[in-house]
């Protein structure tokens, strides 16, 4: 059967609330609202982008405020940020479920905010003991985050974003499945970035080196599927590698996600 397809001149009750039409206002495909619920539509659209707005910039802030401590952070993680979206636009078109892995790896070491800085910013090797408080930065990010409502699914990124999916990595020796998949994710890309930027006690190394080495521990270190991910993306990966420059380095296709 055709649809039955209804003209504004035609249109006799509202789409929503079902009062008498007077002016009939466009909704969206063939139907058409009142004066008042088309109104309230708008207002609602619009409380609605500026509260999203509200939530970018909180992000974006708490970011700023970790990057004033650890000068390197703000740029590593808007990087590890973008770079993950790549993998996650393989597994879903969601655009809220891809706002939360944007936002968890994005503050995935805002637990470091509250490491000391003698043990943060040291620049030899960390002791044992040292090394057992630097440990406590997931579960400290996860704490200043799970209370925020819309940060709720990042919060658990920031919470196993050192997690291994062999069940070798911390706080809780997670395994598999267990660990959340934008996590899985994150960790993938984290290890490219981390590998291909400068460290004081080494020069970068390549993308294929990097390449080479995340395929190798497939099934060890990171899951296998998001390996995959990585390999059959890494014509993209390895340009906005190249590019070092976070969110310039988006496609257009995720430009709308940040």
């Amino acid at each position: 059967m055709e649809p039955v397809i209804t003209t504004r001149e035609q249109a006799k009750t509202c789409h929503f609330c079902g009062a008498p039409i007077e002016v009939a206002h466009a909704h969206e495909g063939n139907s058409y609202c009142c004066e008042g619920c088309y109104l309230r539509k708008r207002e609602f659209q619009v409380t609605r982008e500026f509260a999203q707005h509200t939530m970018d910039v909180l992000v974006e802030t708490l970011v700023a405020a970790l990057d004033a401590r650890e000068h390197e952070t703000g740029l590593h993680s808007k990087r590890v940020a973008c770079h993950t979206l790549v993998l996650a636009r393989r597994f879903t078109d969601d655009e809220a479920q891809l706002r939360q892995i944007y936002h968890g790896a994005l503050l995935h070491d805002i637990g470091k905010i509250g490491i000391p800085d003698a043990i943060l910013l040291k620049h030899g090797p960390l002791t044992d003991d040292e090394w057992a408080v630097m440990r406590t930065h997931p579960g400290k990010g996860h704490a200043i985050l799970q209370g925020v409502p819309f940060l709720r699914e990042a919060a658990k990124i920031v919470l196993t974003h050192e997690e291994r999916y062999d069940g070798t990595g911390y706080p809780r020796g997670l395994q598999g499945e267990a660990i959340p998949w934008g996590a899985r994710l994150f960790a993938v890309i984290d290890a490219l970035d981390a590998m291909t930027t400068d460290r004081p006690y080494r020069p970068a190394q390549s993308f294929d080196a990097a390449r080479a080495e995340i395929l190798r521990v497939a099934g060890l270190q990171f899951d296998p599927q998001a390996c995959q991910a990585f390999d059959a993306e890494r014509k993209v990966l390895r340009e906005m590698v190249a590019l070092k420059c976070g969110e310039a380095a988006l496609p257009p296709v995720l430009a709308n996600i940040v």
